[in-house]
């Protein structure tokens, strides 16, 4: 079962790195600003400015991001399946981060109702932090494939919104395929969602 709870526990606290972004990707190919992935037949622009993270540190958030779910639901999540696909941030606020791990559903509706179940848990790990969110789900269409779409609003002490959480996925190639964006402000959510959504899908 993909769990989108490990990315969004890591993405704040990722760091940036300026050495060779193929080497911080499980899958796929960075050249110059543009990352491909053959796999999911998928090519996104790194806008000028963003750098790519840096893969220790991702995979030591994603630790502890399944740390984090085990205490707080339960669950005993195996990430060994989970690959890390092109990953990049602004600062620690602004971030777009994707990844992929293979899905066989077992019965019609199966990959619908996984989706359902992480929205719920998603929510109930906000809650047993007492995390005040809001969400909305919808469906986008990005190069005539349709996503469904989870939205987050996560809001500070005095409810004042913190960040924005932006969670895409779909069902491609055999896999389970998410990108998260993350943001705040408005100057960086736009170029976040220019790169997203002009994505080629082949």
């Amino acid at each position: 079962m993909r769990v989108y709870i490990l990315t969004i526990l890591t993405l704040i606290f990722l760091t940036s790195c300026r050495t060779d972004p193929n080497k911080q990707v499980d899958e796929g190919t960075v050249k110059e600003n543009i990352y491909h992935s053959k796999e999911i037949g998928w090519t996104i622009e790194i806008p000028e400015g963003w750098n790519v993270t840096q893969r220790e540190e991702t995979q030591e958030r994603q630790d502890r991001g399944l740390k984090a779910i085990n205490e707080a639901i339960g669950i005993d999540y195996d990430a060994s399946g989970l690959k890390q696909l092109i990953s990049f941030q602004k600062d620690r606020f602004h971030v777009l981060q994707s990844s992929s791990e293979k899905f066989e559903p077992e019965y019609d509706g199966e990959y619908e109702e996984n989706k359902e179940l992480v929205k719920e848990m998603l929510y109930e790990l906000y809650a047993s932090r007492g995390i005040k969110v809001d969400t909305i789900s919808s469906k986008e269409k990005i190069d005539n494939l349709e996503f469904n779409l989870f939205h987050i609003t996560v809001y500070g002490p005095k409810d004042n919104i913190i960040l924005h959480q932006d969670l895409y996925f779909r069902y491609i190639n055999g896999l389970d395929f998410g990108v998260n964006l993350n943001y705040i402000k408005e100057k960086e959510k736009i170029e976040l969602m220019r790169v997203w959504k002009n994505s080629k899908f082949e």
